[in-house]
């Protein structure tokens, strides 16, 4: 094969060019450990993007910030997620709901339209929670989070039913049924969580389920309604059997699931979570899930995860660290098709369930920090938005290859290794600079392209590239960031090309190329046809 490098432009600073070498250099004694070989000509069929369909987001109220909205704009920009879940779109600081000194309903949605009409003008859709419940509806006083969403069940069954029917008629006078009818309605938020998130128990959140389900339905029966929305993967068989033998509408599933193996509620992070050890955390889950509904009543039900992610409290640092771009990827890969969507928990650390924070680099769940600083994680939905829409053959289990129809290739692949020690939580191990080893070499081989030059994009996340947890720790992590501090870390991690090259492709069509590779390192390659 005949290779060219014209042009070979190495940004960030990086010390470490032989990572781009084609040829062996002094490491290379130990001998390549892995081999991704793929032929643009061996499709496997459209590329499945249910890791784009949804995110998370905290609750409904913080939509309507100002820096909520430009870093939504700009998720969606760089990762293009098509629907968004929140928290609390019923609750009092909505002002959905109130009742007139007789007891009559009042309902108000000038702040629900104000964040609906702006999700739908950057094109995210609303995947609607219907939570939780507005105090003058209530049965009870309990909340949960420093927010104080009610958890109670409703104290008028029909009364709450009435409300759900009016939102949902007003979203169609508002949005047209056309649009309505691809959005999705779902019941709560983890009910199993008793008291933490719903102080009734199963059945009464069968009822609930049944009032909401036949609300949505008698305005459009069109319009998509399910749950249960349970953490840890709960409820899914008595869910779908309630509602068969009840002649409930449901049109999908949704539950949780997080890559920790205690507890499902932790907003302060006490409890000290620890990261899986297990190879199918999480994506256990979501296939044992899809195999309940297949064995079920409603086979084909469609399957949402509407949270997911590392960890369930957003105090923990392995949100923050390098880690856990590999780790996304990871989980993503294992589930291949079981699920319609996996909703990452969440996109940004404006996010107040245990109050507003007092660091920039707390163990938030988001993608980006409150200042909108992009962390390792943000960059896997970045480079998964980069693949194309067509997936190939690849017996590689931690890759992606992929082409799309103007002749362009991307291969995207990554390390995840399991660094936590025994005895240690995350709270005391991903707090640390964590330098990376090495994992050997990656061999990439492919064949079947198109004669020609290619311009080559090497996309990269690693320890201290796109790392700005571990560039925060080499400043002293300040309690807070100036401007010019937060500038310069957005700038060191903006997710550019680490490397670009025009190659020429001779007419035998292969091109191979060796990476070193670090612990939890992701690389993004992306082969554009001049």
């Amino acid at each position: 094969m005949k290779q060219i490098v014209v042009v070979l432009t190495i940004l960030l600073g990086l010390a470490n060019a032989k990572t781009f070498a084609q040829n062996s250099s002094a490491k290379k004694s130990a001998s390549t450990n892995r081999i991704i070989k793929v032929d643009y000509n061996k499709s496997a069929g459209e590329l499945n993007t249910m890791f784009k369909e949804c995110v998370g987001a905290g609750r409904a109220n913080e939509g309507l910030r100002a820096d909520w909205q430009q870093q939504l704009t700009l998720a969606k920009k760089d990762c293009d997620f098509k629907y968004i879940r929140m928290h609390g779109l019923l609750t009092d600081d909505m002002a959905v709901y109130t009742e007139d000194n007789k007891g009559n309903p009042q309902y108000s949605y000038q702040y629900v339209d104000a964040l609906y009409d702006f999700l739908l003008s950057i094109n995210v859709k609303p995947f609607v929670e219907l939570g939780f419940m507005p105090s003058r509806l209530a049965s009870g006083s309990q909340t949960i989070f420093w927010w104080r969403g009610n958890v109670t069940p409703p104290k008028d069954y029909k009364k709450w039913e009435d409300l759900i029917r009016n939102l949902t008629q007003h979203f169609t006078e508002r949005y047209g049924e056309e649009e309505v009818k691809t959005w999705y309605f779902e019941v709560w938020n983890e009910p199993n969580l008793s008291p933490g998130f719903w102080t009734g128990t199963q059945a009464d959140y069968f009822k609930l389920y049944e009032y909401t389900a036949r609300a949505v339905k008698s305005v459009n029966s069109a319009y998509k309604v399910g749950g249960p929305a349970t953490a840890g993967a709960a409820w899914v068989p008595e869910t779908i059997d309630f509602c068969s033998k009840n002649n409930v509408p449901i049109d999908f599933i949704s539950t949780h699931s997080y890559g920790v193996g205690q507890g499902f509620l932790d907003e302060f992070g006490g409890s000290g979570t620890v990261l899986s050890k297990e190879s199918s955390s999480v994506s256990g889950d979501v296939i044992n899930s899809r195999k309940q509904i297949s064995a079920s009543d409603k086979p084909n039900l469609e399957l949402h995860y509407t949270e997911w992610s590392s960890s369930y409290t957003p105090a923990d640092p392995f949100h923050d660290s390098y880690h856990s771009a590999a780790y996304i990827l990871q989980k993503l890969k294992q589930v291949g098709n079981a699920a319609n969507s996996m909703s990452y928990w969440v996109f940004t650390d404006v996010f107040e369930e245990p109050g507003p924070r007092f660091t920039p680099f707390h163990g938030g769940f988001g993608l980006m920090n409150t200042q909108g600083i992009k962390k390792a994680a943000y960059f896997s939905y970045d480079f998964l938005n980069k693949l194309g829409t067509t997936e190939l053959q690849d017996t590689d289990t931690s890759s992606w290859a992929t082409k799309s129809a103007n002749g362009n290739m991307q291969v995207l692949f990554w390390d995840f290794t399991y660094t936590l020690p025994d005895r240690t939580n995350n709270q005391q191990y991903y707090i640390k600079d964590l330098p990376s080893k090495s994992k050997g070499s990656v061999k990439i081989q492919l064949t079947g392209l198109e004669k020609g030059n290619y311009h080559l994009e090497i996309y990269k996340v690693g320890y201290k590239v796109n790392d700005a947890y571990t560039d925060y720790l080499a400043m002293g992590k300040p309690s807070q960031l100036t401007k010019q501090q937060v500038n310069a870390l957005k700038e060191k991690n903006n997710g550019n090309p680490i490397a670009t090259a025009i190659i020429t492709i001779g007419s035998d069509g292969s091109y191979n190329k060796d990476f070193d590779i670090n612990e939890n390192d992701v690389f993004l390659l992306n082969l554009v046809k001049i």
